[in-house]
């Protein structure tokens, strides 16, 4: 075997010297002429832009580029901000490089600079860089959130961090209501996402949605079961929801209808549910808990009746956004071409409060401010201004207040003067449960006076204006006294009565010895509380709020509503004050109090 292997080899030999011989080429160098230009670097990801949303603090990332040279590439490094992660220089091809698998797997939160050099044989240097992010996980804001879509140039929802599936040819609007971007439908065009998490007893949704009218009804969220009687135009409404709009005289008319297992329940709030086409931006919400249903356009009550024992899930795996279809097409409720921003879904029912509490926090993008708490839906801290900061408005001052020069936190808090005080629409601030924290420093001169006042005017006494004193409906928080003895009180309407209360002497303060205090009041649809540093010094049943005519808080007096018996201006001091669209428990006041110490 050996000697037929060397008898091969020296034919192999010979054929090749006599064919140099025969008019068969001999292998020549060819000249690859000059090297005339620098390498080309192309990042293929991660792009210019882009974020990477994951759950974990520190993740992977797999790194994709090209370099490619006229005549040879030397060598190629690559750096993730400043630090050098990658150097390459033995390549199959020398004139392309392609590497599509440089793994870096200790990548950190926040803005990052990748940089691909490349060098060729000549020595010319070539460096191309991209800026990216790793964002933080999402905290969702809100208590119960489980959905959070902020259709930030991407459909990924963000407290699973997972993408929606893309039906068509969705698009987005190149604006939002808050943040740089919103959904924009297109026809025949939606997006679905599994309901895995989101199902539960109770269920709340809201949005941010400008009404494109064209087609004239469409599907805007639907969960619902299969119809498999009708497949191609399916309408099983015995299970999930339908949140929808149609034609109506000229106007779109927004309707929910809710399936309870045995059949289903309609929502439909008329004229009240409607918005003219060409309107602007609206915010939409809806509750569903196991005995009612509430529609809500622009934090106001549109729609709302009972639901015998609640929602039933049966088979409503999907989520459609933005179509009747796959499950709610029967009635041609299809695609809807309108505009959506900030998606919120809920495993509990918002008060009305919380909601407004949402829209306040979305509309006040010029503030900048982010709630603290849950709940929370106005916040004052009189730095040198009497600007709330969810709505980013001036309060409209009566008389002259001033500032302290001092405070609980910050740098300044209002300083109450005679015949001054504050007020502020109420329009975001009413609702079914409320509470109120801030930081008092008492001055018994005069010996009452009116400190938070959301009140109806008194009108059975035309002639007598300044007598105001109607307490069936909304609060008023207030003290009297002494020089040495301030007793604080609370006062609430239901609608037809008021309740007092009055803690006595655990509710009272001594001026002459007291500093800073935290106060707070909550008031939910069973009890009334008040407490002094996060302690109960006054607790009571109650049947809840009626906030009818209440279109005006006032702030260090009980003018002009709480005025026949002297409850007026306040000369004492108001720091960090907060209201809430909910009843803080006990630990969420205290929670709330020693975050300012």
């Amino acid at each position: 075997m050996k000697n037929l292997r060397h008898l091969i080899g020296f034919a192999i030999i010979i054929f090749l010297f006599y064919g140099c011989d025969n008019g068969i080429d001999s292998i020549t160098q060819v000249d690859p002429g000059p090297d005339a230009s620098a390498p080309a670097i192309t990042i293929n990801y991660p792009a210019e832009g882009t974020k990477i949303k994951v759950l974990e603090v520190v993740t992977s990332i797999i790194i994709d580029f090209e370099v490619t040279d006229d005549i040879e590439v030397a060598s190629i490094e690559v750096l993730l901000d400043g630090k050098n992660i990658g150097i390459f220089s033995d390549f199959k091809d020398y004139r392309r490089v392609l590497i599509d698998d440089l793994e870096y797997d200790k990548l950190t939160d926040g803005t990052h600079a990748l940089t691909v050099s490349a060098k060729d044989l000549d020595g010319k240097t070539t460096s191309a860089t991209v800026n990216f992010e790793k964002e933080p996980a999402y905290t969702p804001l809100y208590a119960g959130e489980t959905l959070y879509m902020p259709f930030d140039g991407d459909y990924f929802e963000l407290v699973s961090i997972s993408a929606a599936t893309k039906v068509g040819a969705p698009g987005f609007a190149g604006e939002g209501f808050f943040g740089p971007n919103a959904y924009a439908g297109a026809a025949d065009s939606y997006l679905t996402f599994p309901t895995d998490g989101l199902l539960d007893g109770e269920f709340s949704a809201v949005f941010w949605y400008k009404v494109n009218a064209d087609p004239d009804r469409a599907g805007i969220l639907v969960i619902g079961p299969p119809d498999a009687t009708n497949p191609d135009a399916q309408n099983n409404r015995t299970g999930g929801f339908r949140f929808f709009r149609e034609n109506a005289s000229g106007n779109q008319r927004f309707k929910l209808n809710v399936g309870r297992g045995d059949g289903d329940s309609w929502f439909d709030g008329g004229t009240a549910a409607d918005l003219p086409p060409g309107t602007d931006w609206a915010h939409m919400a809806f509750t569903i808990s196991e005995s009612q249903a509430t529609v809500y356009i622009n934090g106001q009550i549109v729609s709302q009746g009972d639901l015998a024992g609640g929602v039933d899930w049966t088979n409503c795996d999907i989520l459609s956004i933005m179509s009747g279809a796959p499950r709610f097409t029967g009635w041609n409720h299809r695609s809807d071409q309108s505009n959506m921003d900030e998606l919120r879904l809920f495993n509990r029912v918002l008060s009305q409060g919380e909601i407004q509490g949402i829209i306040a926090r979305e509309s006040g993008t010029a503030s900048g401010y982010v709630p603290e708490f849950d709940g929370e839906m106005f916040y004052m801290p009189f730095e040198g201004d009497n600007k709330e900061l969810f709505t980013n408005l001036e309060a409209n001052m009566v008389g002259t207040t001033g500032f302290t020069g001092e405070s609980v936190d910050g740098d300044e808090a209002f300083a109450g003067a005679a015949d001054s005080y504050l007020t502020f629409p109420t329009k975001s601030i009413t609702s079914e449960e409320f509470s109120a924290s801030f930081w008092y420093n008492v001055n018994a001169d005069p010996d009452r006076g009116g400190i938070l006042v959301m009140g109806p005017a008194d009108t059975d006494r035309p002639e007598f204006p300044d007598v105001q004193n109607l307490r069936t409906h909304g609060f008023r928080f207030f003290r009297e006294g002494d020089a040495t003895r301030q007793v604080f009180k609370l006062n609430v309407g239901n609608g037809t009565s008021d309740s007092w209360f009055d803690g006595g002497d655990a509710a009272a303060l001594d001026p002459t010895t007291t500093d800073w205090v935290h106060m707070a009041f909550t008031i939910s649809g069973t009890e009334c509380v008040v407490y002094f540093d996060g302690e109960v010094v006054a607790q009571g049943t109650f049947d809840g709020v009626d906030w009818t005519g209440c279109d005006i808080l006032s702030i260090g007096s009980g003018a002009p509503r709480f005025t026949q018996w002297n409850h007026l201006s306040d000369s004492s001091f108001i720091d960090e004050l907060r209201l809430f669209g909910k009843a803080l428990t006990q630990e969420e006041v205290q929670n709330v109090r020693n975050s300012d110490l």
